[in-house]
């Protein structure tokens, strides 16, 4: 897949390419409908399926004080519009500058000079120009008078609710993980490195990976059933992948003024892994997060937690 840095870096338009525009953020059950429909037009037209998107959110630069938290990093988006086979991502710097360009000029300028597709696909509620003043009647009308067409998709529904990144977001802040990944197509995942703690797992007999999170959304605080998978080399290797019983919160039994943090203990593996870069899922919410009389306590239901963690995820496809 090829990474494009700003649309005015293409060194010519697509041809015949097929093209969506939007954030993406997440890449849930819907963007993928979207992708696969690229997908398919691409191939039935021999260009390359691509995907227009923006760097940093739009929202981040025009309303900070608005702008949601995000599912995705950005080397998890681009990872996923590979996986959905995407042949090219047009990652548009956004700025003040750019989003003051019409909407008009956005159609003629951006989509139809710089990218030049053939055929334009996008979400149902997609927005887009100066104070979003387009409209997809705009998109519509302009698009065919310039040589491509422009399909709308509506929104995809599961069991008669729409799938979209807000609702996914909530669902995490309820510890609703397993709906969650349902909407999104595969259980959420954060990424981050293992950073070095107060060691206190270790005297109680669980050691456990301290997550310093890359993601802007931790799931609610609780104990959660998953997997870590390593993402740079070492011992053990890149892609080496363990059951994990991941507890987010506090620490309230010893520090409850601590900030939210992800510890997560590895079932079957010990080892020094300090300073490499990882990947939590959260598979199964196995309990809300409690404060404990003592050591005694805590050691008593951490072995509970993993012992359920097992059982979820034998039972996890």
């Amino acid at each position: 897949m090829r990474v494009v840095r700003g649309s005015d870096a293409l060194e010519k338009p697509l041809q015949h390419g097929v093209l969506t525009v939007g954030n993406f953020d997440g890449l849930h059950l819907g963007h993928q409908s979207i992708m696969r429909t690229v997908s398919e037009r691409a191939a039935a037209l021999g260009g390359p399926a691509a995907a227009y998107t923006f760097e940093p959110h739009p929202r981040r630069v025009l309303h900070p004080e608005h702008s949601p938290r995000l599912l995705t990093t950005l080397e998890q988006k681009l990872e996923l519009f590979e996986a959905a086979g995407v042949d090219v991502v047009i990652l548009e710097p956004f700025d003040r500058a750019f989003a003051a360009l019409p909407a008009e000029g956005f159609v003629r300028e951006i989509l139809h000079q710089r990218i030049g597709p053939s055929e334009v696909y996008v979400g149902y509620d997609f927005r887009y120009g100066r104070d979003r003043e387009g409209s997809m009647k705009t998109l519509t009308e302009l698009g065919p008078h310039l040589g491509f067409s422009v399909t709308i998709i509506p929104e995809v529904k599961l069991e008669g609710r729409d799938v979209n990144s807000t609702r996914i977001r909530a669902l995490l802040g309820d510890a609703e993980v397993e709906e969650a990944a349902t909407l999104l197509g595969r259980p959420y995942t954060v990424r981050g490195t293992v950073a070095e703690g107060d060691r206190r797992g270790r005297t109680i007999g669980f050691p456990t990976l301290n997550l310093a999170p890359e993601n802007e959304i931790l799931p609610a605080r609780g104990v959660y059933a998953g997997h870590v998978r390593f993402l740079d080399d070492g011992e053990p290797a890149r892609d080496s992948r363990f059951p994990v019983v991941t507890n987010v919160g506090k620490r309230p039994t010893f520090k409850p003024d601590d900030p939210v943090l992800a510890e997560a203990h590895v079932l079957d593996f010990e080892g020094d892994v300090y300073g490499r870069r990882i990947e939590l899922t959260f598979e199964r919410h196995l309990r809300a997060e409690q404060r404990f009389d003592g050591v005694d306590a805590l050691r008593a239901q951490i072995a509970r937690d993993i012992e359920a963690g097992r059982s979820a995820l034998r039972d996890t496809p």
